[in-house]
């Protein structure tokens, strides 16, 4: 049968299903994770190929299934392509790294797995996210399978202790955020968001809370003691300096700037004139809020980024008045960062002058499309678990009532184009497999709230987080009891 015909005279959710068949990939006899997209009408390029940060919405559709075998047998071949010893070559990847794809090659008879690290990306771009998603996909089998003890393995043990020193490690850099080029999560192309960006500072906090839960501590106290010691700090500066709303946009508007030492308020020496205030004092709502996309060094990036904004409200990073807040932002700006296809990746796009310089006048993140403010189907699963996190509910029924009246019929777009979404992506792959998972799940996590536990933590202590606040300042170590 071909797939074009799998939606014919079947509801969508049953051709969804079969379409997410399709794609899984088998390695000796054994799934072992699923395809990019199947879409017959057009070449593969890498689209058959499995990539770490798409899977993790069909890995978790298959959890919830019972079908764990295949979640089990991506992370341990995975694990095995992970880079285990030092180099000192600046082309190989570094160790512990996650590699972004893998495909499954077959020469002479004997198959085996190629990993992609960024090598034949499109600008070479490395993945950061892809070893932060493989920790927080790890945390998610043992939850699901009431099962440690696969992460309690050496080999898983001895992976994800790579993967921390790799995200803890001395570093050129004096915040307690990581510091990432441009292209390194699921916006992997230039999009100005080098240096601090929030989606990546979201996924490393969810990291560092999946880590502590399954790192063993004998033989791994320094790692223990590191996480510890960076997740209050980073906590309380992600709550602290991305936060904007009403309130903190007066305060912003009124920095000094060039201030020197401890005593500084102005910290990043943002200019108050390069940010775009009269825009922003229009589109929040009093009781709305965000984080904002990136802080650093005479940076504060005020686009509005999803899955950052979404995964802090599911992870905890998020305060619970500042995730009731980013919800509320959502249904007063719903046809900005809804429209009619949910959601947007970010909001507002680039145009114009600041479109060419920043994005290098990329054809494909042309305006309102593609990563520069295009409608992205798998976002659906995140903006689900967000509203049953904050138990706004209503907002993730009326996303999915929209995205199902089109997904099916549209054959399951990558992204979608324009200001409200209307238009089907320019370049998009159809029947790709994170679109068809990001609306199963987001159905599965409606109708059974308690699975919101794969990807949830508990709150940090408070005071851990106060005293975090207070040592940014100067004024007290938190190491100190």
């Amino acid at each position: 049968m071909h797939i074009n015909e799998l939606l014919t005279d079947e509801n969508i959710e049953e051709g969804a299903w079969k379409a997410l068949e399709r794609s899984i990939i088998y390695y000796q006899g054994r799934p072992i994770g699923t395809v990019a997209a199947y879409d017959v009408s057009i070449e593969a390029l890498n689209y058959d190929q499995c990539f770490v940060r798409d899977f993790v919405s069909s890995a978790l559709i298959f959890l919830l299934k019972g079908r764990t075998d295949i979640v089990r047998n991506f992370l341990e071949e995975t694990l095995k392509l992970q880079p285990k010893e030092r180099q000192l070559d600046a082309y190989k990847p570094g160790r512990g790294l996650i590699p972004a794809s893998f495909k499954v090659v077959s020469n002479n008879g004997q198959e085996y797995l190629e990993a992609d690290f960024g090598e034949h990306a499109i600008a070479r771009v490395t993945p950061v996210d892809s070893c932060l998603w493989w920790i927080i996909l790890l945390r998610a089998y043992a939850i699901a399978t009431k099962d440690f003890s696969l992460a309690h393995q050496p080999e898983f043990q001895k992976g994800i202790r790579l993967i921390m020193e790799i995200c803890l490690a001395n570093r050129f850099d004096m915040y307690p955020t990581l510091l990432v080029p441009d292209g390194a999560c699921m916006i992997d192309r230039r999009m100005g968001i080098y240096g601090h960006p929030l989606e990546l500072q979201v996924l490393f906090y969810a990291a560092l809370r999946a880590a502590r839960e399954m790192l063993i501590c004998q033989g791994n106290q320094d790692v223990v003691a590191a996480i510890d010691n960076r997740l209050p700090l980073l906590c309380a500066h992600i709550r602290q300096h991305y936060w904007i709303d009403i309130n903190r946009l007066n305060a912003i508007y009124r920095f000094k700037s060039e201030e020197y030492g401890k005593t500084a308020v102005n910290l990043f020496n943002i200019y108050v004139d390069s940010l775009p205030y009269y825009e922003l004092d229009k589109w929040l709502p009093r009781k709305g809020g965000y984080l904002a996309g990136n802080v650093g060094p005479s940076q504060l990036d005020t686009r509005f980024f999803a899955l950052g904004n979404l995964m802090a409200i599911v992870s905890d990073l998020a305060t619970e008045e500042q995730s009731q807040a980013i919800m509320t932002l959502i249904e007063d700006r719903w046809d900005d960062l809804v429209g009619d296809m949910p959601m947007k990746i970010c909001f507002p796009a680039l145009e114009d002058e600041e479109y060419r310089i920043v994005t290098g006048c990329d054809p494909k993140n042309i305006p309102w499309s593609y990563h520069n403010a295009g409608s992205w189907p798998v976002l659906m699963w995140m903006l689900a678990a967000a509203s049953v996190k904050t138990n706004r509910t209503s907002l993730a029924r009326k996303a999915i009532e929209i995205a199902q009246a089109r997904l099916g019929e549209d054959e399951w777009p990558e992204y979608y184009d324009g200001k409200k979404g209307r238009l089907i992506g320019k370049q998009a792959r159809k029947y790709q497999t994170w679109s068809i998972t990001g609306f199963l799940l987001a159905k599965e996590l409606m109708a059974n709230p308690s699975y919101l536990q794969l990807v949830s933590f508990d709150e940090l202590p408070p005071e851990a987080v106060s005293r975090a606040c207070e040592f940014e300042i100067g004024s007290v170590d938190p190491c100190v009891p």
